[in-house]
């Protein structure tokens, strides 16, 4: 019998594993010009893929909706932290950086127009020339989507549409434009330039459901599943995978982020997290906000993995 797992290990380590850094947004830096700057050319050339940026388009003094990834049940992040929108970061960063990829991690799906998103996006990658990756979550805390006119138990429905739109127009060169009638957005003849670079953007699926495992399948470029592991990580691949198959798509074609810390990953538990499929690794920072700090933090990190400086 195939094994899927079995399948995405053997797929995954075919290829050299890839390493994306998290912007320390807990550090309140991040929308600081010069110390982003800073730190995304000296992640840069440390040899890391990418640099990965967060989104909340609010935070809420007050919530009663529970964070998913912390016992708790508590963000921690404070409501007055300063988060630059990740678009409008990622824009600023593909000016200061050559090579770097840029990603989100993870942008709120639910909240955004699809047609407009669709252009910045396809916007960003062109004028990175082709650096764009944008992984995409539904939302965990109700009361921002709320805030953002957008029911809370509609998101995932809403979600795959929207993930259906910016393929269609992304995809589309016709004369006649993209029509779509769906159950939240309706459309005729829409056209929209630039396209990205290579005519699509990787979109990959955060979160730690079933769910999120076959909306990747059906219509991402991957996955980025958020606080599993072990059996229960095996099984949204598997899903993932069993789901790819069922609507025609290649399942090998598909990736898998982790997720660890700059701080503690080595090559052996790198290797561990390449057993388990992983072709990237997101590592969040400390949250210190000390650039000298962070910088040698990032360094030792890509000198212990062995990355080749740029």
């Amino acid at each position: 019998m195939p094994n899927p797992a079995q399948d995405s290990l053997q797929t995954s380590m075919q290829a050299p594993l890839q390493y994306a850094v998290i912007a320390p947004v807990a550090a309140g830096r991040t929308a600081d010009p010069e110390w982003i700057t800073r730190f995304a050319q000296h992640v840069e050339r440390c040899g890391f893929e990418s640099i990965v940026v967060v989104e909340h388009a609010v935070m809420m003094s007050r919530y009663d909706s529970v964070y998913p990834y912390a016992p708790s049940g508590r963000v921690e992040l404070a409501a007055d932290l300063p988060i630059p929108d990740p678009l409008e970061l990622l824009s600023f960063l593909a000016a200061q950086t050559t090579t770097l990829r840029l990603a989100t991690g993870v942008l709120v799906l639910p909240v955004h127009h699809p047609v407009v998103l669709a252009k910045r996006v396809a916007t960003l990658d062109a004028l990175s020339r082709g650096r764009m990756r944008l992984a995409v979550g539904m939302g965990w805390l109700r009361e921002e989507l709320e805030a953002c006119d957008v029911p809370f138990a509609d998101r995932g429905r809403r979600a795959d549409e929207q993930l259906r739109i910016l393929r269609a127009l992304w995809s589309d060169t016709s004369a006649a434009g993209v029509d779509h009638d769906g159950e939240f957005f309706s459309f005729r003849g829409a056209m929209t330039w630039p396209k990205p670079v290579r005519g699509d953007v990787p979109i990959h699926i955060g979160g730690h459901t079933r769910a999120a495992a076959r909306r990747a399948g059906r219509y991402g470029d991957g996955l980025q599943p958020l606080g599993v592991a072990g059996e229960e990580l095996a099984g949204l691949v598997r899903t993932m995978r069993e789901t790819a198959e069922q609507a025609g798509r290649d399942p090998d074609a598909l990736e898998l982020t982790l997720g660890h810390l700059v701080s503690r990953i080595d090559p052996e538990r790198a290797a561990r997290l390449a057993e388990q499929g992983a072709t990237r690794l997101v590592l969040a920072m400390s949250d210190t906000d000390d650039l000298a700090r962070a910088c040698d933090e990032v360094s030792a990190c890509a000198e212990r993995l062995g990355l080749t400086p740029r």
